[in-house]
């Protein structure tokens, strides 16, 4: 699937997907859809032709993220929590919407739970009676602080059921479950993503999850804070890379779970230094305690959806953290340091 880097009008740079030809165009639903991923998403279906409808509370997304769509025809923005039920007519359903960082559910964990317990309810209800597709966005949260590695779609996991993290954790373990019993029950038409850690332009700029950390704290020049020693793992996707792997599977055969995500693995060490050789060549890193608990690696196996689906990312990490510099230098309102990639 080829791509090129493009303005999203908004002036973050992206990469443009070009999807596959089809004939049918949808009326789709986005929960979530002005979030970081969410507004993504609503550009890659409005440019190609889909009527979308964009849901969203504002508790995590911004309206800022999908100004650019506002004068679409074929674009509607609606602020809704989907913890309330809606009555729509559509024809898919991408339900995204959950506080997907740290800062956010451990903040308020009950509503967390009640997003991806209620609002994932609510929004299969919708489906059933609709008839509509629906896909999940679950998370590489389920497998916990995995002790299979790479992580197959086949392992259960090892979850604290009870930690800090249970919340998000434990609430799209019950969201899969859910979508899962609407299938066997109901005969609803499902599809579930398991999306590993995603980066790119439009995150919140205290999301609190590492990308964004450390690219905001090296164009700000503080310096790059690394919890723990270091040596835990994790693996990086582009965003383009994920919604082109989400439309995939949504537009595929197989209800999944798939697996989404990069499995090129790295260190936080070895990410502080690439966002130092991409971002400011002077920033400092130091060290500090780590959070409870943080999983110790994390990568994914994509043989299912390479196999399957004829899905796998093209962004490497240092392509897309250069076009992501931008929008976080505009937002931040500072200059790219110099030897910072152009």
């Amino acid at each position: 699937m080829a791509t090129q880097a493009q303005s999203n009008g908004g002036g973050s740079p992206v990469t443009k997907i070009k999807a596959k030809p089809r004939v049918e165009l949808n009326r789709v639903l986005v929960t979530g859809g002005a979030g970081f991923v969410g507004s993504h998403l609503c550009t890659f279906l409005v440019d190609r032709g889909d009527h979308v409808i964009c849901l969203d509370s504002f508790f995590t997304g911004s309206k800022e993220n999908v100004a650019h769509l506002l004068n679409k025809p074929n674009f509607e923005l609606i602020r809704h929590d989907v913890v309330e039920p809606i009555l729509l007519e559509v024809d898919q359903i991408y339900h995204l919407a959950c506080p997907a960082s740290p800062v956010h559910y451990k903040y308020n964990p009950i509503k967390t739970l009640k997003t991806s317990f209620i609002g994932t309810l609510n929004m299969l209800g919708l489906a059933k009676r609709t008839r509509a597709r629906f896909l999940l966005t679950s998370t590489s949260e389920v497998y916990g602080d995995p002790l299979q590695h790479p992580q197959t779609e086949e392992y259960w996991g090892n979850v604290n059921p009870i930690g800090e993290r249970s919340c998000y954790d434990e609430g799209k373990r019950a969201a899969e479950c859910l979508t899962f019993d609407y299938q066997r029950e109901h005969n609803l038409d499902v599809r579930v993503v398991r999306i590993f850690n995603t980066y790119g332009p439009r995150m919140a700029l205290d999301d609190g999850r590492v990308v964004s950390n450390f690219v905001a704290q090296a164009l700000t020049g503080q310096p790059i804070t690394i919890y723990g020693d270091g040596k835990q793992t994790r693996s990086f996707q582009f965003v383009s890379d994920l919604i082109a792997g989400m439309y995939a599977v949504m537009n595929g055969s197989e209800t999944g779970p798939f697996n989404v995500g990069n499995p090129t693995e790295f260190t936080m060490l070895e990410l502080a230094h690439v966002v130092q050789e991409v971002v400011n060549p002077n920033a400092a890193i130091i060290y500090k305690e780590n959070t409870a608990d943080d999983p110790s690696r994390r990568k994914p196996d994509i043989t299912k959806i390479k196999t399957r689906l004829g899905w796998e990312p093209k962004v490497a990490l240092r392509e897309g953290l250069a076009l992501m510099v931008d929008d976080f230098a505009k937002r931040l309102h500072v200059t790219k340091p110099p030897g910072a990639s152009q």
